[in-house]
C-alpha cells in the first residue's frame, strides 16, 4: 500500500476532504452531547454551523475542479454569458500577412501533420532574449477544451456560446472572425468543466469537428457551411463519457473515423468524408478519451485507438479488430499509443498507472495479434520521465494536468534526447 506522501495529488486531496468532513462531523458530536460547554453554546455554534452550510450552495456554485480535484468556487451571481459572435468578414477577406510574418507549418489536426507532435523543420526564432515572442492578438473566446487546426491563415477551434457549441474559424494573423458554425449543444459537470474538447481535422477544403454531445460535422473550410453532421452517439447506441465525447476525428483513405463507444461492432466507425455516410464499425468497448492513430506494424496498415477496455488495432479497410491489449480500468484512457520502431507500441496512462512497451508479430497465418509485452516502465504525474524502452531507445515524457506531450524516440544519447524533450514541450495538447 502506498503511503500518503507516495500517492497522486487527486488522492491526497479526496483523502484530506473525508479527513475534514469526518473529523468535523464528531468534533460536532463531541461538542452537543460530550463537552461540558452551556447548552447555549452548544446550540450556538450548532446554530452557525448549519447556517453556514446552508448558505454556502446559496452564495457559491462549484464551476468545475482544477487538476488536483479541488472545486472552483464562484459567486452564484456571477455572469458566465459570452456576447454572441460579431458579424464574421465576408469569405474570401482574408487578410495579408504582414511583413516578416512568414508561417511555420501548418497544423491542420490534432498533435500536428503526422499525428504524432512532431513539426517538420519548423521555422523558430532560436534567441527568445534578443527576439522575445510578440503578441499578435487577444480577445475573449467561448468556454472549451479543444485545441487549433491550422491550415494557411485560417486558425479552427470549437467553444461553448451559450447554449450552442461553435466552431469558429479565426485569421491567424489577425484574430478576426472569418466565419462561425453553430448549433444546439451544451455539456457541462462540476467534474469535467464545460464545452467541446476535440480539436477539429482540416483535411483538404473540409473541416471536421466532434462535439462534447457527439454530434460530427463536416463543413467548407472557405464559408463554414454545413456539408454533413451525424450524431455518432445516437447512431452507435453509444452513450456521452462521463469527460464529454473527446477524440478528434481521424481523415484518412476518405473516410472520417472516430471513436463512438457503441456495442455490437460499433466501437470505432468509419463514415465517408465526403457525405457521411456509415462505412464500417469494430470492436465493442465503451469510449475513452483519446483519438484514433494511423500506423503501420508488421507491414500492415492499422488504426490505433485507446478506448475504455485498452487498446485495439483496427483495419483499415473494413474495421475489423486485428489485436488488442487489455488496460486497468478506473481511470480515463486519455494518451495516443506511441509507436516505435521495430513494431514496439509504448501504452500509458496517468494517475499512476505507468506503461508499457509491447511488440506486435504476425501469427504463421499472417495476422497480426499481439505477440507479448517489453519491459514495464514506470509513470511519475506532474513531473518529466525519462523511459528507457528498449535497444538503447530513451523516451521521454512530460506531463501535467490536462497536458501530455508526446513521448519522443531518440538513439543520439542524453544531448539529442534533452533536445527531443524540449521539442515536445513546444507541442503540449489538451485531450
Amino acid at each position: 500500500m502506498q503511503s500518503f506522501y507516495g500517492r497522486q495529488r487527486q488522492d491526497k486531496n479526496i483523502a484530506t476532504a473525508n479527513v475534514v468532513i469526518i473529523g468535523g462531523f464528531l468534533l460536532l458530536l463531541w461538542c452537543l452531547f460530550f463537552s461540558r460547554l452551556r447548552w447555549a453554546i452548544r446550540l450556538s455554534v450548532f446554530g452557525a454551523i448549519v447556517a453556514v452550510v446552508a448558505l454556502m450552495p446559496v452564495l457559491f456554485r462549484i464551476h468545475g475542479v482544477t487538476g488536483d480535484l479541488v472545486p472552483i468556487l464562484e459567486w452564484r451571481w456571477k455572469q458566465r454569458t459570452l456576447a454572441s459572435l460579431h458579424q464574421a468578414r465576408k469569405p474570401g477577406s482574408i487578410l495579408a500577412r504582414p511583413p516578416g510574418s512568414a508561417l511555420t507549418n501548418d497544423y491542420p489536426q490534432f498533435l500536428g501533420p503526422h499525428r504524432n507532435g512532431i513539426l517538420d523543420q519548423p521555422r523558430l526564432a532560436r534567441d527568445w532574449n534578443q527576439n522575445p515572442p510578440a503578441r499578435l492578438w487577444s480577445h475573449q473566446v467561448g468556454t472549451a477544451w479543444s485545441g487549433f487546426a491550422i491550415s494557411g491563415n485560417h486558425a479552427i477551434t470549437q467553444e461553448q456560446r451559450n447554449e450552442e457549441e461553435a466552431i469558429i474559424c479565426y485569421d491567424l494573423v489577425s484574430g478576426d472572425l472569418i466565419w462561425s458554425y453553430a448549433y444546439p449543444a451544451h455539456y457541462a459537470s462540476s467534474l469535467a468543466g464545460e464545452g467541446p474538447r476535440a480539436t477539429p481535422t482540416i483535411s483538404g477544403q473540409k473541416v471536421y469537428a466532434l462535439g462534447s454531445t457527439g454530434m460530427l460535422n463536416c463543413l467548407d473550410l472557405e464559408t463554414g457551411k454545413l456539408v454533413w453532421s451525424k450524431d455518432v452517439v445516437q447512431d452507435n447506441q453509444s452513450h456521452v463519457n462521463e469527460w464529454g465525447m473527446s477524440g478528434s476525428p481521424l481523415v484518412t483513405d476518405e473516410l472520417v473515423v472516430v471513436s463512438a463507444g457503441g456495442p455490437n461492432e460499433r466501437s470505432l466507425v468509419a463514415y465517408k468524408a465526403a457525405d457521411g455516410q456509415f462505412v464500417w464499425g469494430g470492436g465493442d468497448n465503451g469510449a475513452g478519451y483519446s483519438s484514433p492513430y494511423l500506423t503501420t506494424l508488421v507491414g500492415v496498415r492499422q488504426i490505433l485507438i485507446f478506448n475504455g477496455g485498452g487498446v485495439a488495432a483496427h483495419a483499415l479497410a473494413d474495421g475489423k479488430i486485428l489485436w488488442k491489449y487489455p488496460w486497468q480500468g478506473g481511470h480515463p484512457h486519455v494518451s495516443t499509443p506511441i509507436v516505435l520502431p521495430e513494431d514496439r507500441v509504448l501504452i500509458s496512462s496517468g494517475y499512476g498507472v505507468g506503461s508499457e512497451l509491447v511488440k506486435i508479430k504476425k501469427d504463421s497465418e499472417g495476422n497480426s495479434p499481439l505477440h507479448g509485452s517489453g519491459n514495464p516502465t514506470g509513470s511519475n504525474q506532474n513531473s518529466r520521465t525519462c523511459f528507457i524502452a528498449m535497444d538503447s531507445f530513451t523516451v521521454w515524457m512530460t506531463v501535467s494536468w490536462f497536458a501530455w506531450t508526446r513521448p519522443r524516440a531518440s538513439s543520439n544519447g542524453k544531448k539529442a534526447a534533452m533536445a527531443t524533450a524540449r521539442k515536445f514541450s513546444l507541442a503540449t495538447c489538451c485531450w
